[in-house]
């Protein structure tokens, strides 16, 4: 289903400004994801209200941390359907999600968090499992 990309702009911004590469291509998510090397953050973006509340503002807490991924991009599930679907691809033993928060670490999923471990859940408290996972992966 895509969505009005006025509606969605801000959405997406909430991310860019923190300095994550949106990928809208399947070939964008394998220039970066296809190496295998180091650490990529893969953000599964959406219009649901749980990416509002809980997603998005808990990366923007997260991203503020010394230690982050060598890199950062994200995904617009929705309006983004290939890109999205090939970022999923290389979550090797995960169902798709919306919202989804992977760590690569070498082109291995490292960590995960879905929608059931979002929702729910203060952004304060996911921050703080990302940031766990930073400074274990990066």
């Amino acid at each position: 289903m895509m969505y009005d990309e006025t509606m969605v702009a801000p959405m997406r911004e909430e991310l860019t400004d923190l300095g994550i590469k949106e990928t809208r291509s399947a070939l964008e998510v394998d220039k970066v994801l296809k190496e295998n090397k180091g650490t990529v953050l893969v953000v599964v973006n959406s219009v649901c209200g749980c990416a509002a509340a809980n997603a998005r503002p808990a990366v923007t807490l997260a991203m503020q941390n010394k230690k982050l991924p060598e890199t950062s991009i994200t995904v617009f599930a929705g309006n983004d359907a290939e890109a999205t679907a090939r970022a999923r691809s290389y979550f090797v033993g995960y169902q798709p999600s919306s919202p989804q928060i992977a760590l690569m670490k070498d082109g291995e999923v490292a960590f995960m968090l879905e929608r059931h471990n979002i929702s729910g859940r203060s952004a304060e408290d996911i921050a703080a499992e990302m940031v766990e996972a930073f400074e274990q992966f990066c």
